[in-house]
């Protein structure tokens, strides 16, 4: 899944969202679908690791795994 941090990167950009989806080289309804839940994304998703970086985030701040941030179940 993807992380509640990648969402509120999205939200608080100062791109938009179709933007965002195409610097990301992705369709802006993949980019939507995602988002929402709709599609669901495996923790090495490159569709949501390019999203990431034209973010600033890096992979593992783009994911969670059971409500948990991936770099948080390394502890």
């Amino acid at each position: 899944m993807i992380s509640k941090k990648l969402r509120e990167a999205i939200k608080l950009s100062h791109l938009k969202s179709y933007e965002i989806a195409q610097i990301a080289g992705i369709h802006p309804s993949t980019l939507s679908k995602l988002v929402c839940g709709i599609e669901l994304a495996k923790p090495d998703d490159r569709r949501v690791i390019a999203i990431g970086r034209v973010l600033g985030l890096s992979p593992n701040e783009c994911f969670t795994t059971k409500g948990r941030h991936i770099a948080d179940t390394a502890r």
